[in-house]
Order: structure tokens, then C-alpha cells, then sequence
């Protein structure tokens, strides 16, 4: 069932959501530092399977065909797997993930694609379901901001390394750094960019704006302030890597960065914190701290691409952006009243559909 009609995206949201909250109300759960209420797996699952058969059967997108045709090239037996990496060096994990898929599917791309599309919503509403105090609203601004579309349409093999460094996030939680750190490395097998998550496990980790966070604001200031140098020290960085002419290249040469309207739309979950900071700072959930902490690594990974690259640099805050999803329903509930919540909730759901058409209608031209 190919999406012909994008507005369809939303829809679903509306219909589907409503209908499958007043059959299937929320269940109680008891877990420390969880919200205390959830959405049951079966509609968590009818909720969320249109979006994984719509990105399956996917045509003509972004990077749809690159993939297609990388699978279709990979070898279907896995005996051929020391040969084939050879000779593709960067990534090899994904490059062994489609030779094991093709080995069991042979060349059906659409199931390929299918496959990799529910193993990516599954760890999405999983990590929605579990951390959020509204699954629904969550999956609404992953679908209302295009990321749905920019990553389960587009940057498929980025997203499956960001969606397993998102099962890192409960270990990171309980301090167990070692499956953290392995589950890190295996995405970075995937896609290197998944490296940045070491770093920023740390960063993460603490109270909502701890000094950690703090110096990411200052350094990244600084780089802004001082472009030249921030560079040549990413090329020297990355000399030796796969990522070694970066800087260098045509591409990032003429990259105007990213546009600052889209740095201030990521930006919304961390000054929606920044205004509450008391209230979190209250309650001091390492959930709701950790969360908070993310929001603000986006916005400043995002600001910093304005200034460098949206192409390259403006990929990266998709590691921290759900978390920051996650936590906007618990600020809301938290920092208003029952009817200013309500208030707020209306203006950000707006903000977040006229988001959505500027991307699909004006910036590429689809709706």
C-alpha cells in the first residue's frame, strides 16, 4: 500500500489515535521513574503499522533507490561476505545486514524495506511507550515534523544506528555502561556518526542543566565564534577515518548550513524546559533530567550546523531528538494548569501541522 496522499500521515494520527484510546484505554503500570500509565502493546501496535507499511512500500524518495539498488547488488550467500567487504569498507555492519536479510528474503527490496521499517517503529514507539507520559502526542511530532519521513523514507541506515543506540538509553539510566557502550559500537557498525552517542552518554547523564551541559552551550559558542579553527580541527579530527574529506569537499563547501527557523523548531522542547527548569529541577527524575539533557544537545548540535553544515552536521541531533519528544507531554502536565496545558498543548500541536506543511509543501514540494 504505497502513501500517495501525505496528508494521510496525519490522518491516521487523528482518526486511528482516537479511536484506539477510547477502545483500548491506558493500562497502570507500577515502575519506578516511569510514567504511571501507558498504552498496551496491541494498539501501540495498530497505531504505529501504517507507518511501517507506508515506509516499506516506499518509491522515489531521498535515498529509496541507492538502497534498492544496493541490495539488489549484495551477494545472497553468506560465504560471499568476506569478499563483498572487501570491497565495501565504510559501514560494514549494514552491509552484512542485507546480505543476511537477502539470504533468508532473496532480492524482494519491498520486504527488505519492510523489515527494516518495523524493526525502526518498533524501537521507536517501544522507547514512546516506555519513557512518555503521551505515546500519542510523541509519535505525532515525529510524524508532524517530517522526521518520520527525513529517516524511515530517506536516512535509513542512519536511523537504524540511532534506533540502536535508543535501547542504550535505559541502560544508560541504571549507569550499566558496558551494554551502553556495546550497543554503541554496534550502531557505529551501521553508521559511523553513531560515535558521537559516546560523548554525549556523559553529557546526558545528571541533573537538567548540569555543568556538562553547560560547557556543550559554551564550546559550541565558541566554534560558532571561531568557524575557521573549528574546522581544520574536525578535518585533523577525521583525517584518519572514513569521514577524512568531509570539510574538504564540494559538498560541505557550499552548504549554506541549516535554516535558523529549523534550529528554533528543534529547539522547542529545550526552552519548554529551560521555562520549567524549576519543575524539573522539583522533581528530579534522572528520566525526565536525562531527557531534558538530550533536548538541549539537539538544539545545540542543530545551532552549530547553521553555522557549519545542514548536511552533515544537521544529521547528528536525530540521536538526541526523541528523547526531547519524550519529555515534552511530562513538562506540559507539569509546568500548567489543567486549561492552560490544554492551551498550550493546542498551540503546539498547531505550530507543529504548519511545520509540517512549510517542509512538505514549500520545502519539497510534495503536499
Amino acid at each position: 500500500m504505497k502513501l500517495t496522499n501525505y496528508w494521510l500521515l496525519l490522518v491516521w494520527l487523528a482518526a486511528g489515535g482516537a479511536m484506539l484510546a477510547l477502545l483500548c484505554p491506558k493500562k497502570a503500570v507500577d515502575l519506578p521513574d516511569r510514567p504511571k500509565r501507558r498504552w498496551g502493546r496491541l494498539p501501540t501496535a495498530l497505531l504505529a503499522a501504517p507507518y511501517v507499511v507506508w515506509a516499506g512500500s516506499r518509491a522515489y524518495f531521498g535515498d529509496t533507490e541507492n538502497y534498492r539498488q544496493a541490495f539488489l547488488e549484495a551477494p545472497a550467500a553468506l560465504d560471499q561476505i568476506p569478499a563483498y567487504l572487501a570491497g565495501h569498507t565504510k559501514d560494514q555492519g549494514f552491509s552484512v545486514l542485507m546480505i543476511l536479510l537477502k539470504a533468508v528474503i532473496g532480492s524482494r527490496d519491498e520486504l527488505f524495506f519492510l523489515l527494516v521499517a518495523a524493526f525502526q517503529m518498533y524501537c521507536v514507539m517501544r522507547f514512546f511507550r516506555r519513557c512518555s507520559e503521551d505515546l500519542w502526542l510523541c509519535l505525532f511530532m515525529f510524524v508532524a515534523s517530517t522526521d518520520y519521513m527525513s529517516w524511515m523514507f530517506n536516512g535509513m541506515r542512519q536511523f537504524i544506528a540511532v534506533c540502536i543506540t535508543l535501547g542504550a538509553f535505559s541502560y544508560m539510566l541504571e549507569k550499566r555502561y558496558v551494554p551502553v557502550i556495546g550497543l554503541i559500537l554496534l550502531a557505529a557498525t551501521i553508521h559511523g556518526s553513531a560515535l558521537l552517542m559516546l560523548p554525549l552518554v556523559f553529557v546526558i547523564q545528571g541533573r537538567a542543566w548540569n555543568r556538562r551541559t553547560l560547557l556543550l552551550i559554551a564550546a559550541v559558542c565558541t566554534a560558532i565564534l571561531f568557524m575557521g579553527q573549528f574546522t581544520d580541527v574536525l578535518d585533523n579530527l577525521l583525517a584518519e577515518t572514513q569521514y577524512s574529506d568531509i570539510v574538504t569537499n564540494e559538498i560541505w563547501q557550499h552548504d549554506d548550513g541549516t535554516n535558523l527557523l529549523r534550529v528554533l523548531f528543534y529547539s522547542i522542547p529545550a526552552l519548554l524546559a529551560l521555562w520549567g527548569h524549576r519543575y524539573v529541577e522539583q522533581a528530579d527524575s534522572p528520566l525526565v533530567n536525562a531527557c531534558v539533557n538530550c533536548s538541549i544537545c539537539t538544539a545545540m548540535i542543530y545551532l552549530l550546523s547553521a553555522f557549519s553544515s545542514g548536511i552533515y552536521v544537521g544529521r547528528l541531533p536525530i540521536y538526541t531528538t526523541l528523547q526531547g519528544y519524550a519529555v515534552v507531554p511530562w513538562l506540559l502536565k507539569n509546568m500548567f494548569t489543567k486549561e492552560s496545558e490544554a492551551m498550550v498543548r493546542v498551540g503546539l500541536i498547531g505550530g507543529f501541522l504548519m511545520f509540517f506543511y512549510y517542509q512538505m509543501h514549500v520545502t519539497w514540494g510534495i503536499l
